[in-house]
C-alpha cells in the first residue's frame, strides 16, 4: 500500500490556467478565484485574452490565460511567475512555459499534443518528449484530460463535441484537489448556470468530480497543498473586477448627487463590461445607451448632462480620439461629464486585449485650443470604485468634463472588495438654479470653485444658449480678444482649483531621502510591493502613487524637493515623466515597459535597486 499523500501548508500560490480561447479558461479561473475567496483567502487575478475573437483553434494566437494569486496574507498583485501551470494544449504550453517558476507544477492535457496539435502550435516534434531537462526543472504531470472526460461522461447523452468541452471542469476539479479546495461553490454555480438543462448540469458536475477523483486516486502526485484563511477586517466582501467596481462607483456618484445616471457608449475592448454591468441597474435610475458610434455616444452623454443628469461615456484609446471634439464642447459649455478611458496598447487599434498606459498625454493635451480637463487615474480593481465616485464628484462640483483613466490590466483583473457602508460615503452637493434673481448670467462663477450655475433647459425665465463658440459671462457669442483671454484663463483657474479639494499626498516610506518612486494608474500593486521589499533592506527609497494627474497635487512639488533622485516607472515610453520634468524642473528618470503586460515585481526590484 502506498503511503498517504502529504498535505503541505503554504502561505500562497500562483496558478495559471491556459488553453485555446474556446477551452473556457476565463470561466475556470474565475471559478477557482471565487472558491478561494469563499474559502477565506485574499486574491488577485490577471486574465489574459487573445486579440482575435476566435483565432484558429490550437494556434498560439488563440491562447487564453487566467492567473490567480491566492494567499493567507494580503496580496496586491496576481504574482510574477506561476507556481503551477495548467496547459490545455501545445500552443498554451509554448506561450506560457517560460513563465513557470523553476520547480513548479506543470500539468498538461497530453491528449492535445498530437501531430496536428503540435503542427498548429509550430512544433516539429513533441516538446514533452524532446526536452530532457523538463522533468528536472519542473514537476511534470501528463494527464489525458480529454480521454478521461469522455470516459467519465460515457453514459451522458451528449454529443462527443459537447462532452469534450467539459475538460476545463476536469482541470478545475484536479486543481481543487491539488490545492485542497471545496467543490461546493462550483457545483452550485453549475446548477444555477444551466438551470433546466439537466444534461449539462450532469456533464459538468461529473467532469468536475472526475478531475478531483483523478487527483485522489491516480497516485502520481507527490503532495498537495493547503492555504489557511486570511485574517481580514470584519465586513462584507465580494470579488470585483475593475470594470464592475467602476460601474458601482458611477452609480454611487449619481446616487449621492441625487441624479439619474445616463451612460452612453459604443462597444470596445476592454471597456465593454462597464456597459454590461450598468445595464443591470435600472433600479438605481441608470439609463444605458449603446450608440451607433463613438461620436454619437459622447454627444448623447453630454446631452443628458445638459438636461440635468450625470452623463458618462467610456471607450479605449481609438474611441477617445473620436470623442475629442465633443470633449471640447463639454469643456467650453462647462457641463459635467465623465469620460472613462480604459487604456489598451496602441497606436490606432493596436493591441486590443493587452494593457498599456500610453493615453496619458492624449488625456492631458488631446484637444484643440486651451482645453484644460481634470484627469484622474484608478490604481487597482477595487480602487476603480473610489476613482469613479471621485470623477463624478469633481465633474459635478466644478461643472467640467473629467477624464478617468483605467487600463486593461485592472479593468479585467479582480480583487476582494470590502463593500462600504453607503451612509459613510459623502453626498455630492448639486443645486440647480431655478429662479431668476436679477439678470441671468450663465457664466457667472462661484467665488471658490469658479464653477458656473447649472440650469435645466425649460426652466422659466432662465432660457440660455450653449454653443461651442466663445461667449461672454452673459452667454452671448463673443469674439472679443480680451474676453476670449479672460474665459480661457477662467477655465484654467477652475481646473487648478480642483487641487484644493485633494487629500494630503501619501508617502510610502520616509518624507525625504535618496530615491522617490512616482507611479500612477494600474502599476500600484507591483510598484508598492517592490518598494516594500526593498525597504526591508534600506530606508533610502520612498514611494508616491498619483491618483490626480491634472491638476497635480499642490504638495507634490515640496515632496519631490526632499529627494535626490526621482524615478517614474510607466507602461509606456515615458509620459508622466515628461510632465514631472516640465512642472518641477527635475531630472526625473524613467523606467518603461511597453509589451502589453504589467510590470513584474522582480523586475521592478532589480531596476529600482540600480538607483540606490
Amino acid at each position: 500500500m502506498n503511503a498517504p499523500i502529504e498535505t503541505i501548508s503554504i502561505d500562497n500560490a500562483v496558478i495559471r490556467f491556459c488553453g485555446d480561447s474556446g477551452d473556457g479558461m476565463q470561466l475556470t479561473g474565475n471559478q477557482f478565484t471565487d472558491t478561494s475567496a469563499i474559502a477565506g483567502n485574499d486574491i488577485s487575478t490577471f486574465p489574459d485574452f487573445p486579440a482575435e475573437i476566435r483565432a484558429p483553434a490550437g494556434t498560439t494566437s488563440g491562447v487564453s490565460g487566467f492567473q490567480v494569486n491566492f494567499s493567507s496574507n494580503a496580496v496586491e498583485t496576481p504574482g510574477d511567475q506561476p507556481d503551477a501551470l495548467v496547459a490545455m494544449n501545445a500552443a498554451a504550453y509554448k506561450i506560457n512555459i517560460e513563465d513557470l517558476k523553476k520547480g513548479g507544477v506543470l500539468i498538461v492535457n497530453s491528449d492535445s499534443f498530437g501531430k496536428i496539435d503540435l503542427r498548429k502550435a509550430g512544433y516539429e516534434s513533441n516538446p514533452l518528449e524532446d526536452n530532457i531537462a523538463l522533468n528536472e526543472e519542473y514537476e511534470v504531470y501528463e494527464v489525458p484530460m480529454t480521454s478521461l472526460v469522455q470516459e467519465a461522461l460515457k453514459d451522458v447523452e451528449l454529443k462527443p463535441a459537447n462532452k469534450k468541452r467539459c475538460k476545463n471542469f476536469f482541470a478545475l476539479g484536479l486543481m481543487y484537489w491539488v490545492y485542497d479546495r471545496p467543490l461546493s461553490h462550483s457545483e452550485d454555480w453549475v446548477k444555477n448556470k444551466f438551470k433546466g438543462k439537466d444534461l449539462l448540469i450532469e456533464a459538468n458536475t461529473k467532469a468536475l468530480h472526475a478531475g478531483y477523483n483523478y487527483g485522489e486516486t491516480c497516485e502520481i502526485f507527490n503532495s498537495r497543498f493547503n492555504i489557511e484563511k486570511t485574517e481580514m477586517e470584519k465586513g462584507l466582501y465580494r470579488q470585483v473586477t475593475g470594470n464592475t467596481a467602476l460601474a458601482y462607483g458611477l452609480i454611487t456618484g449619481a446616487q449621492k448627487a441625487n441624479l439619474d445616471l445616463l451612460y452612453a457608449t459604443y462597444p470596445i475592448t476592454p471597456a465593454s463590461d462597464i456597459l454590461h454591468e450598468l445595464a443591470a441597474h435600472k433600479n438605481f435610475g441608470v439609463k444605458t445607451v449603446q450608440a451607433e458610434d463613438e461620436i454619437a455616444s459622447i454627444g448623447i452623454a453630454l446631452g443628458a448632462s445638459y438636461a440635468g443628469s450625470l452623463g458618462v461615456t467610456a471607450s479605449s484609446g481609438p474611441g477617445i480620439c473620436l470623442k475629442t471634439e465633443f470633449m471640447g464642447l463639454a469643456l467650453i459649455t462647462e457641463l459635467p461629464l465623465v469620460i472613462v478611458d480604459v487604456q489598451r496598447g496602441g497606436p490606432s487599434t493596436g493591441l486590443p486585449t493587452k494593457t498599456e498606459q500610453s493615453d496619458l498625454l492624449l488625456a492631458l493635451y488631446g484637444r484643440n485650443g486651451e482645453g484644460p480637463v481634470p484627469v484622474i487615474a484608478a490604481k487597482s480593481p477595487v480602487d476603480c470604485f473610489e476613482a469613479a465616485y471621485e470623477a463624478s464628484r469633481i465633474a459635478l462640483e466644478f461643472m467640467t468634463p473629467v477624464i478617468l483613466l483605467s487600463d486593461g490590466y485592472i479593468a479585467n483583473s479582480s480583487d476582494l472588495w470590502k463593500i462600504p457602508n453607503a451612509e459613510d460615503i459623502a453626498d455630492i452637493p448639486v443645486k440647480f438654479k431655478t429662479e431668476l434673481d436679477g439678470q441671468y448670467l450663465p457664466y457667472k462663477r462661484d467665488a471658490e470653485k469658479l464653477s458656473r450655475e447649472w440650469v435645466k433647459p425649460g426652466t422659466p425665465d432662465l432660457q440660455h444658449l450653449l454653443t461651442g463658440l466663445e461667449k461672454d459671462e452673459a452667454g452671448n457669442i463673443c469674439y472679443d480678444a480680451k474676453n476670449h483671454s479672460d474665459m480661457c484663463k477662467a477655465r484654467q483657474a477652475k481646473v487648478d482649483a480642483v487641487a484644493k479639494t485633494y487629500p494630503k499626498t501619501e508617502i510610502y516610506g520616509k518624507g525625504s531621502g535618496k530615491v522617490l518612486v512616482i507611479g500612477w494608474g494600474g502599476t500600484f500593486g507591483n510598484l508598492h510591493t517592490a518598494v516594500t521589499e526593498i525597504q526591508k533592506e534600506t530606508d533610502d527609497i520612498s514611494y508616491v502613487h498619483l491618483r490626480y494627474i491634472n491638476p497635480l497635487p499642490n504638495d507634490l512639488g515640496d515632496i519631490i524637493s526632499q529627494f535626490d533622485e526621482i524615478v517614474v516607472p510607466e507602461l509606456n515610453l515615458g509620459q508622466l515623466v515628461k510632465v514631472i520634468r516640465d512642472k518641477y524642473v527635475v531630472d526625473a528618470k524613467s523606467i518603461n515597459k511597453i509589451e502589453g503586460k504589467p510590470f513584474k515585481v522582480a523586475e521592478m526590484i532589480e531596476q529600482l535597486k540600480s538607483f540606490l
